[in-house]
């Protein structure tokens, strides 16, 4: 079914220009720009950084700009929420030629040759080349308010790039501060990696780039007067959101609490209703859960692809990868667990592969027609409601107001106010998700465990299971959950197979890398369950 080939790719270390659009006739800049260079390059086209600004959002998404074109799992953002998702224990799939995603299932894509690394590191760090060369041409003293905005957008995705490249390159932070982490790369530093190489930071260092950077945007947009166009930029609340992720991985629970506290209290977010989910959606970026989000349209290349898009490779009811075998199941034991309350049992399929969810023609489609196997997720819907559309231009979700909600009772309770945790927890699912939920927890490390339980329900699908066993500590146990038996793995926390080792293209590129992670010499042993 896939033809991979070994395509090295070029690393992100060198010289970067300001990208906008194709047609754009960009040249190098490098970190020596000086501020009326800069002042004057904005002047005489003020479209270019805009161009810039709109280039980072898009490349969220997009289809065969790591490899080429025959690579239909090349999708940027969503090829890493799907890929770490598939190598945890809640999103359940099959080891076949449809699934673009098996060597993730397998872990066999823990090999610094094997594509599937080297994708997740091109794609961040392609994006954090256009995010430095935004940085690089506005001054940080600008009085421009729109190129304040613009500054803000940049420092807050290039904090989100290292944090999504921290915790896949590294063991989670606490306890591992001083482990080599990713080279850090920015506009003061980019013309020397392109030329010379940069080492590897250590965690620490890593965390402290991700900090000052996203301390750098909330203080921006905390003065900002200026209105994000959609819900693809970042607004305040979001930034908010960003850190409050951070400061959870690092146990700074106070702070993350009052991070997820400020995002709630500046958004206009709301939680999705319990009418809200009683059918498949989360295809939509102007509901009022979702704070941020990747916008697609009709138009886009991973939509014109047909099948090389993200509800593709997710999506039930709609034509792609998952409908004709590669399916995306629940835990089996976690979704036991859902009480028939929940409006949530209902985003997937029972053992009798019914959901009460569904009308009557998409449960005929899932039934009679596509064959969905028992546990098979119904969460995510098609475009426009249109069963078994080819038009797969579903808007994908990066924050939603749930997820601060969350973070908070987690954050509360860790921080050492159990009950307050437990009753933010209680609130947020008695009123939008069962009536008859009660969160029985009463010290921090039963409400934590209670909000996990919550966060691989809600959550589920959306990218952040494996970062929560990452940082969680509880290594990767799938048995029980619903596997093939050559797939039920129990992975204690800190194997080195969790972690991804840098690619082998980075190492061979970038002399002052230093050492890879421990390389994987076998694959896990299958367990009985």
């Amino acid at each position: 079914m896939k033809n991979f080939k070994y395509t090295f790719i070029a690393s992100a270390l060198a010289a970067f220009t300001l990208v906008g659009c194709n047609d754009l006739d960009t040249e190098p800049l490098g970190s020596t720009i000086t501020a009326d260079q800069k002042e004057e390059a904005i002047a005489s086209n003020p479209e270019r950084i805009k161009a810039s600004v709109t280039a980072m959002t898009s490349a969220f998404y997009n289809f065969g700009k790591i490899f080429d074109e025959s690579y239909h799992n090349d999708l940027g953002y969503p090829t890493i929420m799907l890929w770490t998702d598939s190598r945890g224990t809640d999103l359940v799939s099959e080891d076949i030629g449809y699934n673009w995603f098996s060597m993730a299932v397998t872990f066999e894509d823990a090999n610094y040759t094997y594509y599937g690394t080297r994708l997740i590191w091109s794609t961040i760090y392609k994006q954090l080349n256009t995010v430095n060369a935004v940085t690089a041409m506005i001054s940080a003293d600008t009085e421009d308010a729109n190129l304040k905005f613009y500054l803000a957008q940049a420092y807050a995705i290039r904090a989100f790039d290292y944090f999504t490249l921290a915790q896949l390159y590294q063991h989670t932070y606490v306890g591992n501060e001083d482990k080599p982490c990713v080279p850090i790369i920015t506009e003061a530093n980019a013309d020397a990696a392109g030329s010379e190489g940069c080492p590897r930071a250590t965690v620490k260092e890593v965390y402290a780039q991700i900090m000052s950077d996203i301390n750098s945007a909330i203080a921006i947009l905390e003065n900002s007067d200026v209105v994000r166009e959609d819900k693809r930029y970042i607004s305040l609340d979001v930034a908010y959101g960003i850190r409050a992720r951070v400061n959870l991985v690092m146990n700074n629970w106070e702070a993350a609490a009052s991070d997820a506290d400020n995002a709630i209290k500046n958004s206009a977010a709301a939680p999705y209703a319990i009418d809200d989910l009683k059918k498949p959606g989360f295809s939509e970026i102007e509901d009022a859960s979702w704070m941020w989000g990747i916008v697609v349209a009709e138009t886009d290349r991973p939509v014109t692809s047909g099948i090389c898009n993200f509800p593709s490779h997710m999506g039930s009811l709609n034509y792609g990868y998952a409908s004709v075998g590669a399916w995306r199941c629940i835990n089996k034991e976690l979704f036991e667990s859902i009480p028939s309350t929940d409006v949530r049992k209902g985003w997937w399929l029972d053992e009798d592969c019914m959901s009460m969810n569904l009308n009557a023609e998409q449960a005929d489609y899932a039934i009679n027609e596509a064959g969905c196997p028992p546990y098979t997720q119904m969460k995510f819907g098609c475009y426009k409601d249109e069963t078994y559309t080819s038009t797969n231009a579903n808007d994908i979700p990066l924050m939603r107001i749930e997820e601060m909600y969350l973070i908070k009772a987690e954050a509360e309770a860790m921080a050492g106010n159990a009950a307050a945790g437990a009753a933010t927890l209680e609130t947020l699912i008695k009123t939008y998700r069962d009536p008859a939920y009660t969160c029985i927890a009463t010290t921090p490390e039963t409400v934590q465990e209670a909000v996990w339980k919550q966060r691989r329900i809600e959550l589920w699908g959306e990218g952040f299971s494996y970062g929560d066993l990452m940082r969680l500590k509880k290594g990767v146990d799938r048995r029980g959950a619903g596997f093939a038996d050559h797939l039920v793995f129990n992975i204690p926390a800190g194997d080195k197979i969790l972690i991804y080792p840098i690619p082998q293209a980075e190492m061979e590129r970038n002399p002052l890398i230093g050492e890879n992670n421990e390389l994987m010499e076998n694959l896990p042993e299958p367990v009985t369950e």
